[in-house]
Parts: structure tokens; sequence; C-alpha cells
């Protein structure tokens, strides 16, 4: 009988000991980082790397929530919707938030004025890939290949209103060449039938390309950036073989407008320096970005 007291005793400290930081956590909703696309890929990984240390650095849980739907549109909805709080983010490339509104007719938020920038996290560039056996080592023999098939003139992007469609177009028109767009559902579609040999022409970014041109599988004839890329250094810029295209893309985190000021400085201080730790840095660039880790007022700049 004394010893069950004992024992009763202590589990009673204990819980009177745990009860403060347990009632505490209890308080504390989790920080909701909203990513408007399906789950996989280099920007869900990005976003769950960083969730991951954002948790340890505000001492709260975070989790990732996919929202995907409309092409990314549905998710950054329900951000603009949610409570000004710093309890929700939105983690996003640039389309959605420096591209749509010259796309949708009637955009269902307004880039800027819904949303408050935080930190961008990295950037990224584009590239075309083709199917290795068309007989093209370079953009002037594609084009020649291209005129010589007209029929075949189709280039593939992960849809339509980003980043890779409009470098396609350009593209076209400075080769002068009518290339048919074919918008796909994602990226990994576009590249399983460019493997297979169902279209001819895939364009997207670099990170999506690399580890499949270095093995062969397609290949990647030029890098949409101001220098070549660091993920496919023996590949020439778009400029480099004669064209006049460049294009650069990003992934940054938004909050809700009206989000404290003293509140988004917490979180993109946080996020920056998550992003510019060396390890966090070497992994970003295992996924083929380039890590960045801004201020609010520089993402707002470069987002403008």
């Amino acid at each position: 009988m004394r010893l069950t007291r004992i024992v009763v005793a202590i589990a009673g400290l204990a819980t009177l000991t745990l009860a403060p930081p347990l009632a505490a956590q209890t308080r504390t909703p989790p920080l909701r980082i909203i990513y408007p696309f399906p789950g996989g890929g280099s920007g869900d990984a990005l976003s769950r790397l960083i969730a991951d240390r954002l948790g340890t650095a505000l001492e709260r849980p975070v989790i990732v929530e996919p929202r995907a739907g409309a092409a990314g549109r549905l998710g950054v909805q329900a951000v603009k919707t949610s409570e000004p709080d710093g309890n929700t983010l939105l983690v996003t490339p640039i389309a959605p938030m420096a591209v749509y509104q010259s796309v949708y007719p009637a955009l269902e938020y307004d880039p800027v004025k819904d949303f408050t920038p935080v930190s961008q996290v990295a950037t990224f560039e584009f590239g075309i890939s083709i199917d290795p056996k068309i007989p093209a080592g370079n953009l002037s023999e594609l084009v020649a290949w291209l005129k010589a098939n007209p029929g075949k003139a189709n280039f593939a992007t992960p849809g339509a209103g980003t980043l890779p469609h409009f470098l396609g177009l350009m593209f076209a028109n400075a080769a002068g060449v009518p290339l048919q767009h074919i918008a796909y559902k994602g990226g990994v579609v576009a590249l399983t039938d460019l493997m297979g040999g169902q279209i001819p022409i895939v364009f997207l970014s670099t990170n999506e390309l690399a580890e499949l041109h270095k093995a062969g599988r397609i290949r990647v004839l030029a890098t949409s950036g101001a220098q070549r890329s660091a993920f496919l250094p023996d590949i020439p810029t778009f400029r480099e073989s004669g064209y006049d295209i460049e294009g650069r893309g990003w992934w940054g985190f938004f909050a809700p407008a009206g989000t404290p000021g003293a509140t988004v400085s917490k979180l993109s201080g946080a996020i920056a320096g998550i992003v510019q730790a060396e390890d966090v840095k070497a992994r970003i660039a295992q996924f083929g970005l380039k890590p960045t880790g801004t201020s609010p007022e520089e993402f707002a700049r470069i987002q403008r």
C-alpha cells in the first residue's frame, strides 16, 4: 500500500510539472504553410525542409498543407481568406503571385493588395529539352529540324500561363517557327511523354531536367539564366545560342494582408536564417534550386 501511495504521489507531481507546458502547447495553434500544388517535387521538398526547421526556431508546431487546384489558385485563395494573425502562410512559385494577373481575366485575388511578402527563399531557371532521338545537338539544329518537320512542331509545359509557356512562345517567335503549345497537368507527365516520344520538346525548370539530362533520357539544349546554370554547366544559355531570351523563377513565402508588421518581421527573419544556414543551403542545392532568403521589403520589390 505504501509503495502504491508513493507511485501515485510521484505521478501526481509529474502531472503538475508537465501541465503548464502542455497547456501552453494546446493554446498555441500550429503554423499552417499552404502549398497550392499536389505533393511531391522540389517545391514540396523545399517547403517541408523549411517547415521542419521553422518549428524548431519558433518553438511551435508547423505543418505543410497541400491545397491543390486551379493551377495553384485555390491554395492562394485559402490564404487570402485566412485570419491575418501569423498562423497561416503561403509558399508558392512566381506564377500565382506575379504572372497570373496578366493571364486570367477574372483572378479571384490581388497578388499585391491581398498579401504581404515575407521572404523569397530560392530561385531557379528554365530549360528547353528534347527527345534525344531528335537529331539536334543545339538550338540551330533544332530549328532546322522543326522547319523540316512542321507537323511535329509542338512543345509541352506544366500548364497554360506559366513561365515555361511564355518562354516557349518567345523561342518560337525568335526562331520563326510556329510552335504549337500543349498544356500538361504538371511537369512529370510532360517529361514522361517526352521520354516516350509522344512530344518532341518540353520547357521546364532546370531542377526538373538536370538529372534526366545527365542520365541521357532527355537532351537539354539551352537554359534561360543570364549565366549558365550551376546544375547544367555544359549547356549554353539562350543568349549564348543566339536568342535574346532570359527568364528566372522563384519560391517565396507570403502572409495574408493585414498581418502585423512585427509578426511578419519575426517570420521573415526566422525563414531567411534557416535558408541561409550552410546545411540547408546544401540541401536546397540538391533540389536544383539556388537558396536566397530576403527581407519582406526586398521580396516586395522583387514581386513588383
